[in-house]
């Protein structure tokens, strides 16, 4: 799923393409994409984009149109992809999800691999845009500055993986960078969040800013339009398990879920303790 990183060089680089780009008119071959019927998605036929921007890891379209400002706000789930392209999709394209059609023979196009399609968009009035649920339950962003208050938002009897990959708790992370993040701060996945010292939060919080900002900056380097379909990944510990750790050189274990991998160090992080993968949990059941 694209995460705060990506989702923060697209909307720059978007911000530095789009605004001024007349939209000729907008398609939704994926019908159930579109979450929203008022105002009707033809009402951005003819309007300008004005910018881009983030929150979390949704993405804002900022168009100004006959009907005055509105905003496209967009979620690409764990498949989708936005792009800009020189040349229009057919509209047999099983991928595409939502079209805009640019002058030029161009087209800004909203992707989804996969069968799930689940990436949804919505066209908002900005009186919509700060009630929308999507965008008021999240909360703080965890970069560039994490919140003064992540300790309190912590303060739960769950452990720190899943804490900070709640939305709710801080936006932006998700279960590529948490593994980076936990790893740079030396905590374990499963140390829960109400056992933290000051010290702890101190540390996880500078992990926060210092290695998202490092993804970002490897993503300023190396992103360009018409943005990839796969973003490079500058892991050190993610899903790099049964490599050394990059810091101490101990092998990095892994935990297996149904969808994903938790990879961390044991010296590192679980002061040697080689925790239970779930694979094997199943089976002996």
């Amino acid at each position: 799923m694209p995460e705060l990183p990506e989702m923060e060089i697209v909307a720059r680089r978007l911000n530095e393409a789009l605004p001024g780009e007349r939209i000729e008119s907008a398609l939704t071959p994926g019908i159930n994409a579109l979450k929203t019927f008022d105002p009707p998605f033809s009402a951005i036929d003819g309007a300008t984009f004005t910018g881009a921007r983030r929150r979390g890891k949704l993405l804002m379209l900022d168009v100004e149109g006959e009907r005055g400002p509105l905003t496209l706000l967009l979620h690409l789930m764990s498949a989708g992809r936005i792009q800009v392209f020189d040349k229009r999709a057919s509209l047999r394209d099983k991928t595409s999800r939502v079209l805009f059609r640019l002058p030029g023979d161009r087209e800004l196009r909203v992707r989804e691999f996969g069968t799930r399609q689940r990436a949804w968009i919505k066209l908002l009035t900005p009186d919509m845009v700060e009630a929308d649920e999507a965008l008021a339950s999240l909360g703080p962003e965890a970069w560039p500055e994490p919140p003064a208050d992540l300790a309190e938002r912590l303060a739960a009897p769950r452990p720190l993986h899943s804490l900070l990959r709640d939305q709710r708790v801080v936006t932006g992370i998700g279960r590529t960078w948490v593994d980076e993040i936990l790893h740079t701060a030396k905590l374990s996945p499963f140390k829960r969040g109400d056992d933290l010292s000051e010290a702890e939060v101190e540390a996880l919080a500078e992990a926060m800013a210092s290695e998202l900002g490092r993804v970002l900056t490897v993503y300023e380097e190396s992103v360009r339009l018409p943005l990839p379909e796969k973003f490079p990944k500058p892991t050190r510990v993610h899903a790099h398990q049964g490599e050394p750790c990059p810091r101490c050189e101990t092998v990095l274990e892994a935990v297996f879920y149904e969808d994903y991998v938790m990879t961390y160090c044991p010296h590192c992080q679980t002061e040697g303790r080689v925790l239970k993968d779930r694979r094997l949990s199943r089976l002996l059941k």
